[in-house]
């Protein structure tokens, strides 16, 4: 008798893998993706309003509120009272709303599911105040959250009948939707949520076909608005970058120097946030509205001392990016330095007691670190600003295909030629990353029975 691939009791046999294309060849995963698809239009249309929300509140909190106040412009010391405000407000919303105001930061980017439509206001109120105040945090995890929540939400309201895992899906699609929209690339966004969510094995082509689609239709949707509203889109890429010249052997001696400094650099940040997060989690509001004076104080004193905006340390640093590499000029190395310490210390203050994500001030801190090595010879500034980029991503998110990805997208029709040497840093600030980590603790036997 001929041995096929099924057992005797008709399942697979022992050692014959299953058909990991299978779902995607029923009806019910053609339903799946009609519903992805029509998921992303409302979740990209929420995912615009948050952030056009975020960049109208900004200037008035900064610059319309000190006027109406009486103020000829903003004072030196504004951020200080506004971050105080803005911890009280976050940390009320962290301790008494459903959700907890959604991820910590501190912890790194995760999809950890989507969360319940309860807990929805809470994040989105945290991250609001969050990002309009200005903590040094960047908007992709509300994002996330919103995204997934609203379409897991949604397709539990509509979709009765769906399989726990098929909300998840959709969930999952949601969030892939919304963040694709923020980082102008449904293909950025793939690589994103896959080396966050981590799954393994061919099955994962057929799971990330719903996420494509959601934001393949809601990009559509996003363009739209950006030109109906006049507020435009959110792209990522930088303008006017110099012509990039082939990689030389001095630069990529420079790719490693990059790679170890981002690591140490993440390496600290990530110690000092998981450190203080312990603490505000111990006493919420009152610590929270301490982190808030911190990063205020920072902001101010860097004002202060080198005569520049406080709104250039401030924020996630996605819209001063291209700013800092047209200008890199205006800065001198002093100015540099003391950036990369004030906004780095604000990072970790905002990391462990506010709300949003820790993708962008990483890539403008490493960055703001690029610009200034520029300075030394055999480095050119562009070389630089996409090594700094990438290798101070993957040092704080752990995300080695996105950081590359975001680094040479960042430079326009110059990131092929930059490639090779982000590819080298992110490699290298990746694995020197994962060595300076310590080790879990291994966790403790189970006590035998009996």
């Amino acid at each position: 008798m001929a041995v096929g691939p099924t057992g005797p009791g008709g399942g697979t046999a022992p050692g014959v893998p299953q058909d990991p294309y299978a779902p995607a060849r029923t009806r019910g995963y053609l339903k799946l993706l009609l519903i992805a698809a029509v998921i992303g239009v409302p979740v990209c249309a929420a995912a615009f309003g948050f952030l056009a929300l975020v960049h109208a509140l900004e200037p008035l909190i900064v610059e319309a509120l000190p006027r109406a106040l009486g103020f000829a412009g903003t004072p030196w010391w504004w951020p200080v009272p506004m971050l105080v405000v803005a911890g009280l407000l976050v940390g009320l919303t962290v301790r008494h709303l459903p959700g907890h105001g959604g991820h910590e930061p501190a912890d790194g980017l995760a999809l950890g599911g989507a969360p319940g439509i309860t807990a929805l206001p809470g994040i989105v109120l945290a991250a609001l105040v969050s990002l309009s105040f200005g903590v040094v945090l960047g908007p992709e995890a509300p994002l996330i959250a919103l995204g997934g929540g609203l379409a897991a939400g949604a397709v539990r309201l509509v979709g009765r009948g769906l399989s726990e895992r098929s909300v998840a899906v959709v969930g999952a699609a949601g969030s892939f939707a919304a963040v694709s929209a923020l980082l102008g690339s449904p293909l950025l966004g793939a690589f994103l949520l896959m080396e966050v969510a981590a799954p393994v094995g061919p099955l994962l082509g057929a799971l990330l076909l719903p996420g494509l689609l959601a934001s393949g239709v809601g990009a559509l949707i996003f363009t739209g608005l950006g030109n109906w509203t006049g507020l435009g889109t959110y792209s990522l890429a930088l303008h006017d970058v110099p012509g990039a010249a082939q990689p030389t052997v001095t630069e990529f001696g420079w790719a490693l120097v990059i790679g170890l400094a981002a690591a140490c650099f993440a390496g600290g940040v990530r110690r000092l946030s998981l450190l203080l997060k312990e603490r505000v989690g111990r006493h919420r509001v009152p610590m929270t509205t301490a982190m808030g004076l911190v990063v205020g104080a920072l902001a101010a004193g860097f004002a202060l001392a080198t005569g520049k905006p406080a709104t250039e340390m401030l924020y996630s640093g996605q819209s001063a990016l291209g700013s800092l590499f047209q200008d890199s000029t205006g800065y001198s190395v002093g100015a540099l330095l003391l950036l990369l310490v004030c906004k780095g210390l604000a990072y970790c203050a905002s990391l462990s007691a506010f709300r949003g994500g820790p993708i962008f001030p990483a890539l403008f801190l490493g960055a703001a670190g690029g610009v200034a090595l520029s300075h030394l010879p055999g480095l050119s500034l562009t070389a630089a600003f996409a090594m700094g980029v990438g290798a101070l991503g993957v040092a704080m998110l752990r995300l080695p295909m996105t950081s590359v990805l975001l680094a040479t997208l960042l430079m326009g029709s110059n990131g092929l030629t930059v490639m090779p040497l982000v590819i080298v840093a992110v490699v290298v600030a990746h694995v020197a990353a994962l060595r300076l980590t310590p080790a879990p603790a291994p966790a403790a036997p189970a006590p035998s029975a009996g």
